[in-house]
């Protein structure tokens, strides 16, 4: 054999084994991909969608990404929707969203998401399974939220985003004006799982504080005539907090097992009652209270302007409604509805439902049917 048809075979043998190498990388990537997209052995919350290659803010590279969650439940998907508008047009950074659904919604969200104006979101659709709650919440017609399972979504944060250090988790029914970045780089003291708004320091407070009795205070949300909320020597006075919009360090959270110290509390209450029959606020209120008492940072106060759910909310200034960083229409009434204060403020970033199923609800479509 020559020495020319040596070369020969030694250098498709090369060429071989080159294939054979990149063949095997690209399977173990693919795998990886697959991995990410659909990972369903995290129990009760199974990821189902995935947009990685959407294009994005121009962006330091070095700069960490941002987890958003949002819980968008059927009726109120709108809420979802334009509240990821308005995060996603106030900021360069990149931000990726975690929408916590019911089986059924994953449809409707992605085809509303498809739009040409949310064509750059990046973003996680996740399945949450209601067996998780089994056991821990007493349903009562007094309280709606016990009735709505993805209000508990917020106590699943380290399951929700296995592999994030820091998440921000946020209602519905927001709108984000400000740069998300500077809630996302809110600072937490050490020891601290979560960052949120204090009810007694928050500029929207001292607004409305007049005549609220003891709704910003823990008395207003736990039962103190109970022997197990006594024990736990919490002043009654405290001043509460606002749980629709907090930053989370899921480190500490996951160190200091927060997750099942919530649940522990959701159990009782079950079982004993422990919570205000008069509750101030939402039903996932009391637990986060208890866990959280005095071992909590706070987040600026102008990243939850709050009560525009409320007749309060029409005390605002159209000045202050524009200095705000985040407004947060908790109350009863919604601004996808009609009674709602500032609802201009927040139509700006809705982006109708493209399958018809969701409807903005306004006063002038009565008084037209009236004439």
């Amino acid at each position: 054999m020559s020495f020319r048809k040596v070369n020969i075979i030694i250098l498709v043998l090369a060429v071989a084994l080159f294939l054979l190498v990149l063949h095997h990388n690209f399977l173990g990537l693919s795998s990886l991909l697959r991995n990410e997209v659909s990972d369903s052995g995290i129990v009760g919350l199974q990821p189902v969608d995935f947009v990685p290659n959407a294009p994005q803010h121009a962006v330091d590279g070095r700069q960490e990404e941002i987890p958003v969650v949002i819980a968008a439940s059927e009726d109120r998907l709108g809420g979802a929707i334009a509240a990821i508008n308005s995060i996603q047009h106030n900021t360069r950074s990149s931000v990726i969203f975690y929408i916590v659904t019911l089986n059924g919604t994953g449809d409707h969200l992605r085809s509303w998401l498809s739009s040409s104006t949310l064509k750059s979101v990046r973003y996680k659709i996740v399945n949450f399974d209601t067996k998780l709650l089994e056991g821990k919440v007493k349903e009562d017609p007094d309280q709606g939220d016990s009735m709505k399972p993805l209000t508990f979504a917020r106590f699943y944060l380290p399951i929700l985003v296995p592999s994030a250090k820091k998440a921000i988790y946020m209602d519905d029914d927001v709108i984000v004006q400000g740069d998300i970045l500077a809630l996302y780089n809110t600072p937490l003291k050490p020891g601290h799982a979560a960052a949120f708004s204090e009810d007694c320091d928050s500029s929207s407070t001292k607004v409305v504080i007049r005549g609220a009795g003891n709704q910003y205070n823990y008395i207003g949300y736990l039962d103190y005539k109970k022997e197990r909320i006594r024990k736990l020597s919490m002043k009654a006075s405290t001043c509460s907090f606002n749980p629709g919009v907090f930053v989370a360090n899921l480190t500490e959270w996951k160190r200091q097992n927060i997750t099942s110290q919530l649940e522990k509390w959701m159990k009782l209450n079950v079982e004993e009652g422990l919570y205000s029959r008069t509750l101030a606020g939402s039903i996932t209120t009391p637990p986060l209270l208890i866990v959280f008492y005095r071992q909590h940072s706070t987040i600026d106060p102008m990243w939850n302007v709050r009560h525009l759910g409320s007749s309060a909310g029409k005390r605002y200034s159209p000045q202050f409604v524009k200095a705000a960083k985040l407004l947060h229409w908790n109350g009863h009434f919604k601004p996808w509805g009609r009674t709602a204060s500032y609802t201009d403020v927040w139509e700006k970033w809705y982006i109708p439902d493209p399958t018809g199923k969701f409807s903005l609800i306004r006063r002038h479509v009565e008084i037209s049917n009236i004439k």
